[in-house]
Order: structure tokens, then sequence, then C-alpha cells
């Protein structure tokens, strides 16, 4: 008996230590750190450590290293920004994928490496990325928030690396690289690439956006870049992997990679209609307007015209300017 109440006395004092110890000096400025000298090692502790509904941003800087977990910012985790040391080595990562997960037939949804639930997320020079290769559905990054801004990023996977979900959400990536192979920018929410290297690994499709019925904006690349690797001469813009998707590239370098049609109307007629497909002002060899399918648009110049940052993000702030 006296052995057993000593054993209780030591875990509640071991208990209290570590407690403490997971305790930020400042709970609005943590650091992440791999040799332990910052607050917390892994960055889903300093998520877990976070204030919930913070009235001022939870800034989380994380050190250079390879991050191997599964981190979930949660609903009540707004206003979370994690700043990586260096986009090349400051890196998340994990592996999980569709048949490892194995949860039925909506398992791609829990194969994020991050998953983001929090509005007024921020994350920059950092690495996110699933490395289960060509093993089917791998999220890297999933984001189901609204008011989310990528600055810096790498965004690596292969099949369905970036989901962006939520209808009505905006989001914004500026100076991104993005990597994949199938649909691997894929979802519903209203999203701004600028400046963004978008990067095949295969011959199959760039984008599958679901964006709802009524919604404005779709995907919309500016400025941005499509490339791939040597062997890849075959890729689509997109398809739809709802009927009413829009997805629009203005002034983008497109290599030859893209085919000439463009397009793909995922094997459904009813696409071709409701489908909201267009370019506008794109440069290379993959722009080829001529040969495009009949069913997407080349823009106008006054059509062009709204596509600005304001109309595509508008919400009830500019947030989209405090960046």
């Amino acid at each position: 008996m006296k052995l057993s109440k000593y054993l209780f006395v030591f875990l509640v004092i071991s208990a209290s230590i570590h407690l403490q110890a997971q305790k930020p000096k400042n709970e609005y400025i943590m650091i992440v750190t791999k040799d332990g000298s910052g607050d917390f090692t892994s960055v889903q502790d300093a998520i877990n450590a976070a204030k919930a509904f913070p009235y001022q941003r939870v800034i989380i800087h994380v050190k250079n290293g390879i991050y191997n977990e599964k981190v979930h910012v949660y609903s009540w985790n707004t206003k979370v920004s994690l700043i990586g040391e260096s986009k090349e080595h400051t890196i998340i990562t994990f592996n999980d994928y569709f048949d490892k997960i194995d949860l039925g037939r909506n398992s791609t949804f829990h194969t994020a490496t991050v998953l983001v639930e929090g509005h007024d997320f921020t994350a920059k020079n950092l690495t996110i990325r699933n490395t289960s290769g060509p093993v089917g559905q791998a999220v890297a990054l999933a984001v189901n928030a609204n008011r989310c801004y990528f600055e810096n990023c790498s965004i690596i996977g292969f099949q369905d690396t970036l989901y962006t979900s939520g209808e009505g959400f905006k989001q914004y990536f500026k100076n991104c690289f993005i990597t994949g192979s199938t649909d691997f920018i894929f979802g519903a929410a209203t999203v701004l690439f600028q400046n963004c290297d978008i990067h095949s690994k295969t011959n199959s499709y760039i984008t599958a956006a679901s964006t709802p019925k009524n919604q404005d904006f779709g995907y919309v690349f500016k400025n941005c870049k499509l490339t791939a690797k040597e062997n890849v001469t075959d890729v689509y813009l997109g398809r739809p992997w709802r009927i009413h998707a829009k997805t629009v590239f203005i002034n983008t370098n497109m290599g030859k990679h893209i085919k000439p049609e463009g397009w793909h109307n995922w094997s459904n007629k009813n696409a071709e209609a409701n489908t909201y497909y267009a370019e506008y002002h794109c440069t290379g060899d993959g722009y080829k307007p001529e040969s495009r399918v009949p069913w997407s648009y080349q823009l106008k110049k006054r059509e062009a015209k709204k596509y600005t940052i304001e109309n595509i993000l508008k919400s009830n702030t500019k947030w989209y300017q405090n960046f």
C-alpha cells in the first residue's frame, strides 16, 4: 500500500512538472524547435497550447527541422500563424493515404498532413508534404477555413495534394510551390493563387474545382507558372469535380505539357453547359487558345477586369491586406 501511495505521489508530481513544461512563456508568441530549446518540440503541441478564439494573433515560430507529425488547427484555433525559419528546411511531413486510413469512401479527407479548420490562419516560409507517393489519394494540406493566407510555402504530394474547402470561404496563396499528379488542387473554396509555381508530376489533371452554383469565383491563377517533369507531356488545366466548377488562368505561363484542348468534362456532358473555365493573356508553349474545347472561354479585357484581389477575396474586412 505504501509503495502504491508513493508511486501515486510521484506520478502527480511528474504530471505537474510536465504541464508546467508545456506552458509557453508567452501565450501569443511560441517557438517550436527540434532540439528542445524552444517552448515545444512538436508543432501540434504548440497549437494545443494556443488560446481558443484569441483576441490577438497567436504566432508560432517553427525552427528548421523535419517535423514528422500530423497537424490539426482546430476550429477554435483562430488567428494562428505558423512562421517557418525557411521554406527549404522547415518541413512538416507525414504519409497517410486512402487505403492506409481505410475509413470507407471518404477516407481521402482523413489523410491530410496539415488540416486547418481555424479561420484567419496564416503560414509562411515552410514546407508541408505528404510522402505517400503514387498510392492514390493522399492530401498534404487541407484548408477548411475562411480568410487563410499562405506565402512562400511548398505544398508537396502526389494525388490530391491540396484540398481547399468551405462554401463561401476565401483563401490566398502567394509565391508558393504546389506539386502533385492528379487533381492536386481541388475543392469548393474561392482561392486566389498569385505568383505560384504549379508543378505536374504525371500526365493528368491540375485542378478539380467543386465550386458551388452561386459562388462568383472558384480558382483564380494570376501571374503563375505551370511547369512539369521532363517526361510529362499531357496535362489538362482542370476537370469539374462538381458541374459548376469555376477555374480561370490570367497572365499565366503555361509549359508545353498542357494539352491543346486544355479542359476535360470528366465524362459528363452536362458539365460543359455549367462549368466556367477561362483564360486571359497567358503565355508559353502550352497556351493554345485556338485549340481549346469550345465550351471554355477566352476572356475579353473588360471581362478580365473583374478579377481583382478585392473582388475575388472580398469579405466583411479587407483581410488580405494584413500580410
